[in-house]
């Protein structure tokens, strides 16, 4: 799977985005090249190949302010699929230690019943899915900051 350092082009999945065999050189070159002509000058940083891994659920997207999940959402894709279950207890150290202010993670669980960590952004590019209100997610952001 192809990324750049913000981006997939997961909705180009077949041309931009998944190497099926990472030894066909010709063929990854032509999705690489593909994904660097369809994000041009939003091309950020370089490019990243991630092993692809079988999900069973759609994406979770988590809202973490100093370390503490403050809200759980559909992903702004599936807006209307919320995933059941997530367990935040083996990230939330690791997120505390990042010692940011404010961050989303985009969990999915895994045909091994594992929670994955998708992407972690800082917020410039993580949308809310229409099916939270934005009076949900400003009082959940209020609410983590005593306001």
């Amino acid at each position: 799977m192809l990324r750049d350092y913000v981006k997939s082009l997961k909705h180009s999945w077949a041309e931009a985005s998944y190497v099926p065999d990472a030894a066909n050189l010709p063929a990854a070159r032509a999705v690489a090249r593909r994904f660097l002509e369809l994000r041009g000058e939003d091309f950020a940083g370089g490019l990243v190949v991630r092993a692809f891994e079988q999900f069973t659920t759609t994406e979770a997207r988590t809202w973490w302010v100093h370390g503490q999940c403050i809200l759980v959402t559909a992903h702004p894709d599936t807006p209307g699929d919320l995933p059941t279950g997530t367990n935040l207890q083996s990230i939330a150290s690791t997120v505390a230690a990042l010692d940011l202010p404010f961050v989303t993670v985009d969990l999915v669980l895994r045909a091994d019943g594992v929670w994955r960590v998708v992407e972690l952004g800082d917020g410039q590019v993580s949308d809310r899915p229409k099916s939270t209100s934005p009076a949900t997610f400003i009082a959940a952001i209020a609410g983590a900051l005593g306001d």
